[in-house]
This record gives structure tokens, C-alpha cells and sequence, in this order.
């Protein structure tokens, strides 16, 4: 069952190892990510962040929603971690059951060069990825901004509508 899919530049990191895992009580995470699926180094260093006793799969964004579509994967609680809007809108079109989708940090770097809004101190998107999750929202998927999980969650609809 997956648990949430979570937007995050920086993917496997303290955050998810010590907060988010166990918040969530899963025991795998799948990240989908095709340069850190075809980057041994990369890859190496978010199995060595992953949480010791969690199954890790680092796949590309197609290699991710294959594994997530598998019947096998019913028997684990997942956290799907992606880099972008728009791998997430490529998961949830692709993949039944995602039940939230949460931007954790995003768009920070180069924001000023992609045109990017800030939505809250840790999220910053432009109008293709706000496009995006606007059509992840259409889909009834709940879509929010929460970093840690101590902070409160924001619906993602009340961010956009206060950008004006």
C-alpha cells in the first residue's frame, strides 16, 4: 500500500530516514528518479541514507510506476519519493492508490531563472508545475506542503489561491 508520495529535490535524506519513515510506519521506499537510477554513485549514496530495515528501490520514474503496479508490492507500506512535479503527475496517472501527495522542498535552486513562485518557505514552483499539480489535484488526490511533520500540512489549493 503506498502510504504518500513526496516531493523532494533532495530525495533520501535526514528528514525522511528519522521523521517521515516512521510517521508513516513504512517499510520501503521507492524512489523514482531516472538520474539517480542510472547514476551508480548517486544511487549508492541514498541507499547508504535509507533507514536501516527499509527495503530501498532507486528506479527511474517508468522503472518506479512498474514496481509500484506490481501485485507484490501490496505487502509493504511505501513512501514514493520523486525530485519533481512532474514525475509525481507522471506516478499517480500510472499507478492506482495514491492517496496524498506532499511537497516537502522544492524549487529552491535557480528560482529566479524557472520563474518560480513561492508558495511557502520551502516550496517555489513555476506555472508548468503548478499546471502539473493542478492536475494531480483533479484526480482527487490530496495535495499539501509540509516539511517535517511536526509543521502543520497546507493544502496545496489554499497556497495557489493566496498567490493570487
Amino acid at each position: 500500500m503506498i502510504k504518500m508520495l513526496r516531493i523532494d529535490e533532495r530525495l533520501i535524506h535526514g528528514q525522511i530516514v528519522v521523521d517521515w519513515s516512521r510517521y508513516l510506519g513504512v517499510n520501503a521506499i521507492i524512489v523514482g528518479n531516472d538520474m539517480a537510477a542510472t547514476n551508480s554513485v548517486v544511487e549508492m549514496t541514498l541507499r547508504m541514507a535509507a533507514p536501516t530495515g527499509i527495503k530501498v528501490g532507486i528506479k527511474t520514474v517508468r522503472g518506479a510506476v512498474e514496481v509500484l503496479n506490481n501485485p507484490q508490492m501490496a505487502q509493504y507500506q511505501v513512501l514514493v519519493i520523486v525530485s519533481s512535479p512532474q514525475d509525481a503527475a507522471q506516478i499517480v496517472t500510472q499507478v492506482p492508490g495514491i492517496p496524498r501527495v506532499n511537497l516537502g522542498n522544492y524549487g529552491r535552486l535557480n528560482r529566479e531563472q524557472q520563474h518560480r513562485q513561492t508558495l511557502r518557505s520551502s516550496v517555489y514552483l513555476n506555472e508548468e508545475e503548478i499546471a502539473k499539480m493542478k492536475e494531480i489535484m483533479a484526480m482527487g488526490i490530496a495535495c499539501d506542503i509540509q516539511m517535517v511533520t511536526s509543521d502543520p500540512a497546507v493544502p496545496l489549493q489554499e497556497c495557489l489561491e493566496k498567490r493570487g
